[in-house]
């Protein structure tokens, strides 16, 4: 792969046209302006990170988390930038300069596809479909549609996923909305998309990048950046990862992994000595006797452990931004495999890991985050069983009703199964927390609206 072709500031349904612009603005600041004011934006303010959305202790939402990898994105793809033109001249006049500005706004859309609950609403929509009550679907018939869903399709169900849902939301036509969706640029789509293939070869992993929806879409994206295609079983798509696509996937660790550290400090699930022990390791002992000593002139024992985990961020992406650099070649080629965490210095590399298994044993199965979890699952799946036998009845005097209250960009009288399917997941994974969990208690009975 070539990195003349891989930065390229052609917008997916814009192709043929070229607009004289009035300001300064780079097509690439344009995709994160465009991201910033949108609607799927403002809603991750109330879609949960891994915490409860806050009471009286502030912690992360979807929105400040997304800002914040961004910020880390950005500072990554501006080294990153740096770096490449000095290793390579001829990259001067080219895109590539542009690098911390297309990180930054796929950082910023990286999340948008979340369904409301955090990773577990992920959870519930596919092991509805897998193992639960959505099991019908696969061999179910209509008038409007005698084929049903075909294989394909039915993985896309089974193995539902996030990242292949932001690729739909950014680029889907759904209705009034114009060909191409946001109608970003094609290396900012490239950017977010972990897992370059189809749901076909998801695996148990049940990771995947793009819906059967928008394939044709990803295969014009890949083939016009040069992205090398794998070999994989027929009727299906594999490509290596675009090289940005790591420094993405970078910011998202970075920040999901130390931010939720401080949280669980701040809501006291981790003691100051265990957050400070656990911070100070990715140093050695000359910079930690530094960083303690500057720790002293802070009295609030919150902002001490806010000053130690930037100079970890500070820490990990010049380790990121190293490995990079290092691997360069390797991405190009198609030959680097796993993320760039894992290929960072032995010391900050153990410390991580020290984070991430003492996250798992006491953050991401306390209490707190389990019930959020264990009624996330109740409500989605709630909702799904609702509207899917909206859409598939819609004669129905209660399913005439559950339309009634979806937006009319969803497809959910279209002619085909899948596409009415795919309509309820863009309405369902679309919600807040706080709506979901309000449509759910309305549907029930459990509150009344006020009159």
């Amino acid at each position: 792969m070539k990195w003349e072709q891989l930065i390229s500031n052609k917008r997916l349904g814009l192709e043929e046209l070229h607009l004289k612009r009035k300001d300064d603005r780079t097509e690439f600041q344009r995709d994160y302006d465009r991201l910033i004011f949108s609607a799927p934006f403002r809603r991750l303010q109330n879609k949960t990170q891994v915490f409860p959305l806050p009471g009286n202790i502030f912690v992360h939402n979807r929105l400040t988390h997304s800002l914040e990898v961004s910020s880390v994105g950005r500072s990554l793809g501006n080294d990153c930038a740096r770096m490449l033109i000095e290793k390579h001249p001829e990259l001067r006049d080219t895109h590539v300069t542009e690098l911390g500005a297309i990180v930054s706004a796929a950082c910023l859309a990286h999340d948008l596809g979340n369904p409301p609950f955090g990773h577990s609403g992920e959870e519930a929509i596919g092991t509805f479909f897998s193992e639960g009550n959505g099991l019908w679907l696969q061999t179910y018939r209509d008038e409007l549609d005698p084929a049903g869903l075909s294989e394909k399709q039915w993985n896309d169900l089974i193995h539902f996923e996030g990242n292949a849902n932001t690729f739909r939301l950014l680029t889907h036509h759904f209705n009034g909305r114009r060909p191409g969706g946001f109608v970003m640029t094609y290396t900012t789509l490239a950017s977010i998309v972990k897992y370059p293939y189809s749901s076909s070869l998801a695996g148990n992993h049940r990771k995947f990048g793009f819906f059967e929806s928008e394939q044709k879409d990803f295969l014009k994206i890949a083939r016009e950046l040069g992205l090398l295609q794998k070999d994989s079983p027929e009727d299906t798509l594999s490509f290596v990862r675009h090289p940005l696509v790591y420094l993405v996937e970078a910011a998202d660790d970075i920040c999901y992994q130390i931010m939720d550290i401080e949280d669980a400090h701040k809501l006291k699930i981790l003691s100051t000595e265990e957050t400070q022990q656990l911070l100070l390791a990715f140093f050695t002992e000359e910079r930690q006797a530094k960083i303690l000593e500057v720790m002293k002139k802070v009295t609030d024992i919150n902002e001490q452990i806010v000053y130690l985990r930037s100079c970890v961020i500070g820490c990990l992406v010049q380790e990121c931004v190293r490995t990079f650099m290092d691997h360069e070649e390797d991405m190009l080629e198609g030959r680097f495999h796993g993320t760039l965490i894992s290929h960072i210095a032995l010391r900050p590399m153990e410390a991580y890991k020290q984070c991430s298994a003492t996250a798992f044993r006491k953050i991401y199965r306390s209490k707190a985050v389990v019930d959020v979890e264990l009624a996330g699952f109740k409500v989605i799946t709630s909702l799904l069983e609702l509207y899917l036998e909206a859409v598939t009845h819609p004669q129905k005097a209660h399913s005439r009703l559950l339309i009634d209250l979806v937006s009319p960009q969803y497809e959910t009288t279209a002619t085909t199964l899948y596409d009415r399917v795919m309509a309820v997941l863009d309405f369902i994974s679309g919600m807040t927390d706080i709506y979901a969990l309000d449509l759910y208690r309305k549907i029930h009975g459990i509150n009344l609206p006020r009159v």
